[in-house]
């Protein structure tokens, strides 16, 4: 049985011993599992950012790998993508994507997976009424950066900026951290009586 008071990620209830071999391997499944998730792609008509299952990826991975794992796996997906591998929504690439309009959001990606890793590292992520918080704080992360570049990249007013790169995607969000503050505590529970 693993004893959950000496570990502070899923990560590390799985993996006790970590070498540079196990960590690129966590890098490379991440960016795999990110690339995967990015590929659940749906246009919104008007908008340039399209509704994609790369948040939902951004919350897991965050808090399965932690504050340290989880942003060099992001950071290193994002490298991989602006050099050409069709890793991002739609399988686009290039470093436009990171300048142009859905830059924002992938900034925000990043830094999320920062502050969840960490808050994941806390155990927030093991019961329901701190992993729901740890979620809304990933994604707002994620949208303020996104909607800041959105206006700036845009130009436009704060009005369409909210209309086309917040409000159509409000019911997906509610969705994905239904399922990921359900999910973690669940998986949660299965490692404890291992």
């Amino acid at each position: 049985m693993v004893q959950i008071a000496q570990v502070s990620t899923l990560k590390s209830a799985f993996i006790s011993r970590s070498t540079a071999v196990t960590q690129i391997s966590l890098i490379l499944s991440g960016t795999v599992f990110l690339a995967i998730m990015a590929q659940i792609s749906f246009p919104i008509p008007g908008s340039p950012i399209p509704f994609t299952g790369q948040t939902l990826g951004v919350l897991l991975l965050g808090t399965a790998y932690g504050a340290s794992l989880g942003f060099s796996t992001m950071a290193f997906y994002l490298l991989m993508g602006a050099l050409g591998a069709p890793i991002f929504a739609s399988n686009s690439h290039g470093l436009e994507r990171i300048t142009g309009a859905t830059g924002g959001y992938l900034i925000g990606m990043l830094l999320s997976t920062l502050v969840i890793g960490a808050l994941a590292g806390r155990k927030w992520d093991q019961k329901l009424k701190t992993v729901i918080p740890t979620m809304v704080i990933g994604n707002a992360i994620i949208f303020s950066f996104g909607l800041i570049w959105l206006h700036e990249y845009t130009g436009e007013n704060w009005q369409w900026v909210f209309e086309k790169g917040f409000t159509p995607f409000i019911f997906g969000e509610v969705f994905k951290i239904a399922i990921a503050s359900t999910a973690l505590p669940a998986v949660w529970r299965l490692v404890s009586k291992r």
